[in-house]
């Protein structure tokens, strides 16, 4: 893992208050904001790692610690913490990353995009239909909204998905793409040929695809930068 150029902090969240990792651009700003969400691993390097990526291209970005301080290295492991998340607890958490951002003097415009992969992609989607904060959403093989919450998107969602995801298959993905349609949502659905389930983390060798991982990152950075302004 390559040097860390941010640090960890503690934001305020619904009377208490939630660690995450907060990266910086160099310069002054304004800057976009991202909040970029974890993978049922939790907080772990890879994610602060993109999280520095990010700023390097030039958005603040914070990445919540939605474990609290747990990280799992074998699946069993992040299956528990996964399924012991209260998920509507992180989505307020979440919300409460982006209004932490937004409400910085070098942040601007005052929305912030969000980004996850794997349960965070989900998150991500969930979190950008339930606030108004949010202001463009990009999707890392998480699982789709259902119609209902698919409804309540406002915002331009990018999804990103691989052909050979066993846990999100392609006929989801594009029941999802056609919901996305028939709201009106602005979205661009991406289906990597080939590809697994993250494909786009490398600390996951039998996974990692390093030709969608690069596509995917430009489509990311191209999105944000046309809808965060």
């Amino acid at each position: 893992m390559s040097a860390l150029k941010g640090s960890m902090i503690e934001y305020p969240s619904n009377g208490h208050s939630t660690p995450g990792y907060l990266t910086l651009p160099e310069g002054d700003g304004p800057f976009p904001a991202i909040v970029a969400i974890q993978e049922w691993w939790g907080l772990v390097g890879h994610i602060k790692e993109v999280a520095d990526r990010f700023a390097a291209e030039g958005f603040v970005t914070l990445a919540p610690d939605l474990y609290h301080g747990s990280v799992a290295a074998e699946p069993d492991e992040a299956r528990k913490l996964a399924m012991a998340l209260d998920r509507q607890r992180a989505i307020e958490e979440i919300s409460a990353a982006a209004k932490f951002l937004i409400e910085r003097d070098d942040v601007a415009p005052k929305q912030a995009g969000v980004i996850g992969w794997c349960m965070g992609g989900g998150l991500s989607l969930s979190t950008a239909a339930h606030n108004g904060v949010i202001g463009a959403a990009v999707c890392f093989y998480g699982r789709p909204l259902e119609a209902a919450d698919t409804a309540k998107l406002k915002v331009p969602v990018l999804g990103l998905y691989g052909e050979e995801d066993h846990g999100i298959p392609v006929s989801l993905v594009q029941d999802f793409e056609k919901e996305l349609q028939a709201q009106g949502v602005t979205h661009d659905i991406h289906v990597y040929a080939g590809a697994q389930h993250a494909f786009f983390n490398p600390e996951r060798p039998q996974a990692y695809n390093a030709d969608a991982a690069e596509d995917a990152w430009q489509r990311t950075l191209a999105w944000f930068r046309q809808h965060l302004g």
